[in-house]
């Protein structure tokens, strides 16, 4: 009896021994294929409720948090989106400028945009009309850009997404005529807003992924 009582031991530990090895592995996990290209990393949550009974003061519960985005492209879209509005899809400003974008209704005209409370009630529209404008006027300025960035007007150094942002706010007629004047015409909206200060504020971003479009459209 104790021989196969003995025996019956040693057998399981040799099946252990047998499963332990079998299920082990020398391999290392490449983490080089995985990558975030092409994630929309664009979005703002609220803390849990275990970070608010953990690490929140009690008057900070209500807080949002939200990525930080730098100078990537996102990060300029979203950066005029909160100079223009706010970053509020759904306002319209004492001038009838519309959306997040405050686009007004000739530039959506050019858009393929002709249905204005259509587009101030679809923010996915207005996402596709900042880029479509954004490629029209990087078109529109594309000899200035070559000629002009890297140089610095009144002080400013200027760049693409600086004269892009310059474009949205004044039109690229506008900017033309500020940059070939070296800062001279500087042109400036109904609330005080000039051309030198969208070059200044939006300065430095990267905007290469807008391709030079005449034909952008947003629909």
């Amino acid at each position: 009896m104790r021989k196969s009582i003995a025996t019956f031991i040693a057998l399981s530990v040799t099946i252990c021994i047998l499963l332990s090895l079998s299920f082990t592995t020398d391999e290392t996990v490449n983490l080089g294929k995985y990558s975030t290209a092409g994630l929309e990393l664009n979005y703002t949550v609220s803390p849990d409720e275990d970070i608010k009974d953990n690490v929140l003061a009690s008057n900070d519960v209500n807080k949002t948090f939200s990525p930080y985005l730098g100078k990537s492209f996102v990060g300029f879209k979203e950066a005029v989106g909160f100079k223009e509005s706010g970053g509020d899809y759904f306002t319209v400003n004492t001038l009838g400028y519309l959306g997040k974008y405050q686009f007004g209704k000739g530039t959506l005209k050019l858009l393929g945009i002709n249905n204005p409370k259509k587009f101030l009630n679809n923010p996915e529209l207005q996402e596709r009309a900042f880029i479509a404008n954004a490629e029209r006027n990087k078109w529109v300025l594309r000899r200035d850009i070559k000629n002009f960035v890297g140089k610095r007007i009144n002080g400013i150094l200027v760049t693409e997404s600086g004269i892009l942002a310059a474009a949205h706010l004044a039109g690229p007629g506008s900017v033309k005529k500020y940059l070939r004047s070296y800062g001279l015409d500087n042109f400036e909206d109904s609330y005080g807003t000039n051309v030198a200060y969208y070059m200044k504020k939006f300065s430095g971003y990267d905007t290469s992924s807008l391709k030079p479009n005449k034909k952008a459209k947003a629909i």
